[in-house]
């Protein structure tokens, strides 16, 4: 009895031991990052103009050759006129895949917002290691021509750039909230999970956070291969086609290839302009 009584001890003080150092383990902004995750956006909000830092514009040769570039630009809400919803399946298995929004402005000016993990310098995704407070979170702001080039032309996976069906007030308030949790990240980092704090489950609280409910939860969220189809069963993709021909329609790909040095690249992969229920 006391041996058992001595284990139990033992057991308990192992788990307390465990919990206390999972606690400990804190996130931090001060790492060496990859040179492409090196800088964190960030942006000043008066009004209705958003001016932007860091906006990532990189010119990729490869995956791992490419030429850093960042600019800042001022954006003025009131000139939002589409939202864009990009998945990336980039695995044989279909539920595996990248997702972010892109906000399209007047005068066909494209800017980008990706939930990602950030690596440091040899680091290498595992949707297993996500789970143990492996990597940093953060909100990548980019020119398309950066984010979904990359993606398309390089990494050489399907890219499906889809319209969104929401009006302009709902978008607006989207691309603020996403902004201004860029802007949080910059201050207090923050850990991502596989399961709880990835690309998809951020765009689903931003959404319900204007639109209460209006993402149920859902296993094509976990899997975001699969999200696009939960977009179009609730009517947030801006097509009457159906799904697996909107799916072919909006995959763009040999586009992408074939205007990649195009300065109207945004409009060219596009063949369908979206608009209006968030």
């Amino acid at each position: 009895m006391h041996v058992k009584l001595k284990k139990r001890y033992l057991f308990l003080l192992a788990g307390i031991s465990l919990l206390l150092f999972w606690f400990s383990i804190r996130p931090s902004n001060d790492r060496d990052w990859n040179r492409d995750q090196a800088l964190l956006p960030y942006a000043e909000i008066e009004g209705d103009a958003v001016q932007m830092h860091n906006i990532r514009n990189f010119t990729y040769r490869s995956t791992d050759d490419y030429d850093i570039a960042y600019y800042d630009k001022t954006y003025n809400l009131d000139n939002l006129e589409s939202l864009w919803y990009v998945v990336e399946p980039f695995s044989d298995w279909k539920g595996a895949a990248h997702t972010f929004l892109s906000f399209g402005f007047k005068g066909s000016e494209f800017v980008g917002i990706s939930v990602e993990i950030r690596k440091e310098k040899g680091e290498k995704f595992s949707s297993l290691w996500g789970l143990f407070k492996q990597y940093e979170l953060m909100y990548v702001i980019g020119d398309e021509q950066d984010l979904i080039k990359l993606r398309s032309n390089f990494r050489k996976d399907d890219v499906y750039v889809y319209p969104v069906r929401a009006p302009k007030d709902k978008i607006q308030q989207l691309f603020v909230s996403m902004v201004e949790r860029a802007n949080q990240l910059q201050k207090k980092p923050e850990f991502y999970n596989t399961l709880t704090n990835t690309c998809t489950t951020n765009i689903v609280r931003h959404i319900n956070a204007i639109s209460p409910k209006r993402v149920p939860l859902s296993f094509k969220v976990l899997f975001p291969g699969y999200s696009d189809e939960l977009a179009y069963d609730l009517g947030l993709l801006d097509t009457d086609l159906p799904f697996e021909q909107a799916r072919t329609r909006y995959r763009i790909n040999e586009r992408a290839i074939q205007y990649a040095d195009s300065p109207d690249f945004s409009n060219k992969i596009r063949t369908m302009s979206g608009s209006s229920g968030l």
